[in-house]
């Protein structure tokens, strides 16, 4: 993941700090995160989600929203309203500079501010929520005491997670008249509920009601013994990479894509990644696949080196002939497990090699069975499976015919 540091003008003029994660190949789709009441864009979970989005191709713009962290303005003088506003603000940033966003996702109080911005944002196909209220009004119990001198004195200090904040009787007025359950019913984008019942902030009860007022398509996830603030990192993980697998579905990317072009059974197409440097994409017939180069060698470690997918032609074939012979023998076999390695060696140290070569391919297979087979029946399995069609053709003289296509 890439990350930039970049700042667009707020609903006032004011400089909001944002950061910008990118995958290191292409962009399939932008998503703009809304962070919880009071916290910055540097949460832990943000962090962690936008890595997940990343490796699915999707992009992360996450900012402080006004008066928070690095961004310009006074929060006391924000409300609920003005956040969303600031959300729409970043949308546009987005579809200035970039392209607009297909995914919203907010934690807490961010997650009912995606929810009051969907709407506004025509290019979004999908909502995710996280911990989130059903109401924007559900914030004032977090400074329940002091609501009394909010009410009398216009404002007051309220202490959230050791910080010290000015609250206005302003915010408590407009969170008050948020129609939050008419905008859930009317969103019309999919919806992912994320919530735990363990959650002591914002009760799981919220998540019941969000997830009710919503038309199809929506989903719930639970996210077990996760705090409110997702502090724990299993949880954080978790959390990331089940909504990175579930956006990835409304960024418009299939799970592998094929190579362009007709393909036909029996052949196998590769054609290099658009974007990337030695990714590609193969298809064997209709089947999708990735080869890449691990990080080391310059490539971004995305699927399996040729070489990993020449050895596993071979583990396949090797389990296949197996079974189809332990099958047709009546043998008691339940299990097959091949483990190979690829490596290269002088052919000095090989007794069984021709000269002419200073080093030599060696493949190691080790294979493991499971069932009530005798000493005897053992043996012959690990004699077939020198039989298999895959070891054989590399035991054999291959000729390779290259032209280049019209």
């Amino acid at each position: 993941m890439e990350s930039t540091q970049v700042k667009f003008m707020g609903r006032k003029g004011q400089h909001l700090a944002a950061r910008l994660d990118r995958p290191k190949g292409p962009v399939v789709a932008y998503a703009l995160f809304a962070h919880c009441f009071t916290c910055s864009k540097e949460v832990l979970a943000a962090g962690r989600i936008a890595r997940s989005l990343a490796e699915h191709g999707i992009s992360t713009l996450r900012f402080d929203f006004t008066g928070l962290g690095h961004s310009e303005g006074d929060f006391a003088n924000e409300t609920f309203s003005s956040n969303v506003e600031d959300l729409v603000a970043a949308a546009d940033h987005l579809r200035t500079d970039f392209k607009a966003p297909k995914i919203l996702i907010g934690h807490s109080l961010g997650g009912a501010a995606v929810l009051a911005a969907a709407g506004k944002i025509d290019e979004v196909k999908a909502v995710a929520t996280i911990g989130a209220p059903a109401d924007p009004a559900h914030v004032a119990h977090l400074f329940e005491k002091q609501i009394d001198d909010i009410e009398a004195d216009g404002e007051a200090t309220v202490t959230l997670m050791g910080r010290s904040f000015t609250v206005k009787k302003s915010f408590l007025d407009d969170i008050a008249q948020q129609k939050q359950t008419e905008r859930i019913a009317s969103l019309k984008k999919a919806l992912l509920v994320m919530h735990s019942p363990m959650d002591e902030i914002v009760g799981i009860e919220n998540a019941g009601l969000i997830f009710t007022a919503a038309k199809h398509p929506k989903s719930f996830i639970s996210l077990d013994n996760a705090d409110h603030l997702i502090t724990r990192r299993e949880d954080a993980v978790y959390a990331a990479d089940v909504l990175a697998a579930w956006a990835g579905r409304w960024a418009g990317r299939k799970a592998v894509e094929l190579p362009e072009g007709d393909t036909r059974e029996g052949t196998v197409t590769v054609a290099q990644s658009p974007g990337f440097k030695y990714r590609q994409v193969i298809a064997a017939g209709s089947h999708p696949l990735i080869a890449d180069e691990p990080k080391q060698a310059g490539g971004n470690d995305s699927g399996p080196t040729p070489y990993d997918l020449l050895v596993a032609g071979l583990g396949a074939c090797t389990s296949m002939t197996i079974r189809m012979y332990a099958d047709h023998k009546g043998i008691p076999l339940e299990s097959i497990r091949v483990e190979l390695e690829h490596d290269k060696i002088h052919a000095a140290d090989c007794e069984d090699c021709e000269a002419g070569t200073d080093r030599i391919d060696r493949i190691t297979r080790k294979i493991s069975l499971s069932g009530a087979l005798s000493p005897e029946q053992r043996k012959k399995i690990l004699e077939i499976a020198d039989k298999c069609p895959v070891h054989r053709t590399l035991h054999s003289r291959v000729l390779i015919e290259t032209d280049l296509a019209d």
